[in-house]
């Protein structure tokens, strides 16, 4: 039986910030962001799962379970191996995975969530207006067309949000992410580090 990784799922709509946040939780030492869309887009775009990703993220689906589940694998050996993550001292910030029930219990093998960071806005326009400021900043075509956009949100209500409901409601933390990046780390933070000293 393979070790699990003691993790924090960060789970939201997308534009809802859990990049940011991710980015923001995995810079204090003891934390390990790995976000899913990243490792999709650090793929060689010529390779077949590259164009396979391409071919989903631009209709704004999500990429297949078992091609995510193994990918991501790959992904966290190779970590491991390069020392850049250590499972015995971090704790894994998973976002965008899982993104799914069939992910989910993959992931049961592999994963030890003692906490889900849910990141609620009821906004919908105003996550809108964030993807497309994102898309010009970053360059990401994959978040422009507002068409794509609202597809990506109607993916997850129906895919993403049942995954709340694989996992005890005791260790989800509802956080409003309106507000200004600090505001919301600071939310995120005070609900996290009283867990932390549990694990």
């Amino acid at each position: 039986m393979e070790q699990k990784y003691p993790s924090i799922l960060l789970i939201g709509p997308p534009g809802v910030g859990k990049g940011t946040q991710g980015k923001m939780l995995g810079s204090i030492p003891g934390f390990f962001h790995l976000a899913t869309g990243d490792m999709f887009r650090s793929l060689d775009k010529e390779s077949e799962i590259g164009l396979e990703f391409t071919r989903y993220s631009s209709q704004g689906l999500l990429v297949p379970d078992f091609l995510t589940v193994r990918l991501w694998r790959q992904h966290v050996d190779q970590l491991i191996a390069r020392e850049l993550y250590s499972p015995q001292s971090d704790i894994l910030l998973l976002d965008g995975i899982p993104r799914s029930e069939p992910q989910a219990k993959a992931m049961q093998e592999y994963i030890d969530p003692f906490m889900i960071i849910h990141l609620v806005c009821k906004d919908i326009d105003e996550m809108v207006r964030r993807m497309q400021n994102r898309a010009t900043e970053q360059g990401r075509p994959d978040d422009a067309d507002e068409s794509v956009i609202r597809k990506r949100f109607e993916v997850y209500a129906e895919q993403t949000a049942p995954v709340l409901a694989c996992y005890d409601s005791e260790i989800i933390s509802d956080i409003d992410a309106l507000g200004t990046q600090a505001e919301v780390l600071l939310r995120i933070l005070s609900a996290v580090v009283p867990q932390i000293n549990t694990v």
